[in-house]
């Protein structure tokens, strides 16, 4: 059985939607807090997040980029705004489908059944900026082109993957590659990470490895503006 993450304030508009969706044979979770709804829904891991955008707290824009930054489950947006500006920045932070209330229950329940059906298949898959990476073959899919990768390459990139840009400690890393904190083999993880950032270089990915100098590592788009924002400010 499917399960549809609903994340909407309106209490009545939640309780619909979950039973309409109960009805249709989904299995339903409904979130009424929004402060941590990315933590929460990676947590849930649903096959699916019907998504409102004006939420209190973290809005439904911020928790879309998030969850598609750090996840490959689908986002189907279903929101009252209407502009189109707002349908192209919400598919342009990677949300699956736009819809705008009030909606037809056909139209909802077909068109998140097409978005189920087009990741059929790819649950075991992580995005990265203009890739896919499978967590099980370690394949890489990129520009109409695959490659299956190295173990321990294919470990680290899904280490960094799962941290979209945020900061990922050697620790971590080498609790990935080898299953132990004890004993850090700085030599033997800077080997592999300079494979590493070779094949993606090879492979002309926007996202690349910066060192965080004393804390670790981040894999991230177009670090030198960031690093000249932080100057300029």
């Amino acid at each position: 059985m499917k399960q549809i993450a609903i994340v909407e304030d309106e209490v009545l508009m939640r309780e619909e939607l979950a039973e309409m969706l109960d009805r249709a044979g989904y299995k339903t979770m409904a979130l009424d807090n929004f402060e941590d709804a990315t933590k929460t829904l990676l947590h849930l891991s649903p096959d699916l997040v019907l998504l409102d955008l004006n939420l209190p707290g973290t809005g439904g824009f911020q928790i879309c980029r998030d969850l598609k930054q750090n996840s490959a489950i689908p986002v189907l947006v279903l929101t009252s705004r209407d502009q189109m500006q707002d349908e192209l920045y919400a598919l342009k932070l990677g949300a699956d489908e736009y819809l705008t209330k009030p909606c037809r229950r056909e139209r909802l329940l077909a068109r998140i059944a097409n978005v189920l059906k087009r990741y059929e298949g790819r649950q075991n898959l992580l995005e990265g900026f203009d890739f896919l990476l499978d967590r099980q073959t370690y394949t890489i899919y990129i520009n109409n082109h695959s490659m299956i990768l190295p173990q321990n390459q294919g470990k680290l990139l899904e280490v960094f993957l799962m941290h979209g840009d945020t900061l990922v400690t050697k620790e971590e890393l080498c609790l990935a590659l080898w299953g132990t904190t004890e004993f850090i083999d700085e030599n033997a993880l800077q080997v592999n990470l300079t494979r590493l950032k070779k094949t993606l270089a090879g492979l002309e990915t926007r996202q690349q490895l910066f060192t965080v100098r004393g804390l670790g590592y981040r894999f991230a788009v177009e670090e030198k503006k960031i690093q000249e924002d932080k100057h300029e400010s």
